[in-house]
């Protein structure tokens, strides 16, 4: 059997330390026999957390790191101990091919910083864009980006993003051409501030790429499955998402709160158990678990910080996916098409 994908594993980032992600390292390996692993962290504790679970001897490295970055840190102080911290010798792995991408549950500012300081930024991107994958009521999920990398953004990097974004729907969602849209206030075309629309106008002329721009889209309607990559700024990309995770973590509140208001409330809720356990399997963000941060010259992984084992396992496939389907190739493809369009258009 060929070697799969070797991952880079931050073993004490997250917010429940190394016993989740080693579990969700564990997982992993158990579903996808073929994935190797770096584990970087205090050793004497990584190694005592795989042994709970019976040592993984083959294609398990753990290299030991005397320090973490702690989720209070600022990025500038992180980036200062990149060389000493179980994050930063994860990143630093990756960007010496000794593994091909890294996993951490981490310090988001941190991490995005000290990638993008390792990785660098690919040719044709301004900036790096964090994407993950959101629940909807369609037949698939759909991918939305930027979720907190850039608080601003202009017309351009909002382009980037679309063309980063369709890549990496196509690799996840198996969607040949993706739709895509601009999340906005209105789904009028004067509707949106200047960057929007000119981000909607280059996108227009771009069908020689490989997605179709579907033009705007609201916030309600991100789970109606009627688009498959949403593109907008880090700074509202983050308040949607951190918005849709509250408010699932609400319905669900409120229905067992409802549940337990009587026993006839019990006895309604022992019949739809089934429908509840669906919806329930549905909305837990472990199962969604993985943010990309695309634009850069490797790959690195987000994993959520609270996520419990399935949700490490999770973030790890998705990384291992990104390997196996070569995105970043397919990425600077598209790029070079874009550029090469724009320089023509340019001349003309």
């Amino acid at each position: 059997m060929n070697a799969g994908p070797r991952i880079a594993i931050d073993a004490m980032g997250g917010d429940t330390g190394p016993a989740a992600i080693i579990a969700g390292v564990v997982r992993a390996c158990r579903k996808d026999s073929a994935l190797q692993f770096t584990l970087f962290g205090d050793e004497k504790i990584v190694r005592a957390e795989l042994k709970k679970h019976g040592q993984l001897d083959r294609g398990v490295i753990v290299c030991h790191t005397p320090e973490s970055i702690a989720a209070s840190e600022k990025p500038s102080q992180a980036i200062r101990r990149a060389k000493t911290t179980s994050m930063g010798v994860a990143i630093n792995a990756v960007k010496d091919g000794q593994a091909d991408a890294a996993v951490s549950g981490g310090n988001t500012g941190a991490l995005m910083a000290m990638s993008k300081l390792a990785l660098r930024t690919m040719p044709g991107i301004d900036r790096p864009a964090l994407a993950a994958l959101l629940p909807t009521l369609g037949e698939q999920d759909c991918v939305m980006l930027d979720l907190g990398a850039n608080t601003e953004c202009d017309a351009q990097n909002l382009v980037q993003f679309a063309v980063m974004g369709s890549a990496y729907a196509r690799t996840v969602l198996g969607v040949s051409k993706p739709r895509v849209k601009l999340l906005n206030i209105g789904t009028e075309e004067l509707k949106g501030t200047d960057e929007l629309k000119e981000a909607a106008a280059l996108l227009r002329d771009a069908d020689y790429l490989a997605f179709r721009f579907d033009g705007f889209t609201e916030g309600d309607q991100l789970s109606r499955g009627n688009v498959d990559v949403v593109v907008t700024d880090g700074f509202s990309g983050n308040i949607a998402l951190k918005t849709a995770e509250g408010t699932a973590r609400f319905v669900t509140d409120l229905l067992r709160r409802a549940f337990k208001s009587s026993l006839r409330s019990k006895a309604g809720f022992a019949l739809s158990k089934p429908a509840l356990n669906l919806l329930k399997h549905h909305l837990d963000p472990n199962n969604h678990n993985g943010a990309v941060f695309l634009g850069l010259n490797g790959l690195v992984v987000k994993s959520h910080g609270g996520a419990n084992p399935k949700g490490v396992a999770n973030a790890i496939n998705v990384a291992a996916s990104m390997v196996r389907n070569d995105i970043i190739r397919k990425i600077g493809d598209d790029l070079d098409n874009f550029r090469a369009h724009a320089f023509n258009e340019a001349a003309q």
